[in-house]
């Protein structure tokens, strides 16, 4: 088959983004990059598409080789292709962003290529656009938590309100009254009590409670009474 005739053959790459939380802040998992240019410094988790593979299976592909992370499910956010975004060659980024419960994951973790996880607050300095990737990945995160409660999929099974508190806040980077927090989650009718509780971190203890799968889908748009001012997210 003869190939399109007078056209530029680019490279493309894939990100991942990996925010996790671990019980008490939100997260980013970050590597040192393992080639040049900018080799050493922090990154991403990114590699190339190969000729023989689509780009979910080279997103999966590369966290696991760069990682050790398997079986994490990740979804496309959108492509980063500005002409000087690499200096090395010209390279379109497909990046992908994944939500993940750190202790569900963390005996995966490999050393080869240094992955830690950073507070968002204390992120170090990355390569290239992966700063600005990451902000477009938090915003896209804070509009679809603004609409329905995707944020459980950072949280285990069994989970404390101050422990949804802490995630709320990490997300948002804003503070929430914690009695009208509760209430207003509670107001859901998408949690069920547990009869026990976390009495680790406290000496009263927080009940347990888990998501009522049941009702998950049918109750998205409650969770727009306790984001604070979701309008600014919904673009």
């Amino acid at each position: 088959m003869t190939k399109y005739s007078k056209q530029t053959r680019l490279l493309v790459a894939v990100d991942c983004i990996i925010f996790g939380f671990d019980g008490e802040n939100l997260k980013l998992l970050l590597i040192h990059r393992g080639m040049e240019p900018e080799k050493g410094k922090w990154s991403l988790m990114g590699g190339f598409v190969q000729s023989e593979e689509s780009t979910n299976e080279a997103a999966g592909r590369i966290l696991k080789q760069l990682t050790g992370l398997e079986g994490v499910y990740m979804e496309q956010l959108h492509a980063f292709g500005n002409p000087g975004r690499d200096p090395m060659e010209r390279v379109i980024s497909l990046v992908y962003f994944a939500l993940i419960d750190i202790h569900k994951y963390k005996e995966q973790l490999s050393d080869e290529y240094h992955p830690q996880w950073f507070l968002l607050k204390d992120m170090p300095e990355l390569i290239f656009d992966h700063e600005e990737m990451v902000q477009a990945a938090l915003k896209n995160l804070r509009y679809k938590a603004a609409l329905h409660p995707v944020l459980f999929e950072l949280l285990p099974e069994k989970f404390t309100l101050p422990q949804l508190q802490a995630l709320y806040t990490g997300v948002y980077d804003a503070e929430f009254d914690k009695r009208n927090f509760s209430r207003k989650v509670l107001s859901t009718g998408l949690l069920i009590k547990q009869k026990d509780k976390d009495k680790e971190n406290s000496k009263k203890g927080a009940f347990y409670y888990v998501i009522d799968k049941s009702k998950y889908k049918d109750k998205f748009q409650s969770f727009l009474n306790f984001v604070p001012n979701p309008d600014n997210f919904l673009f």
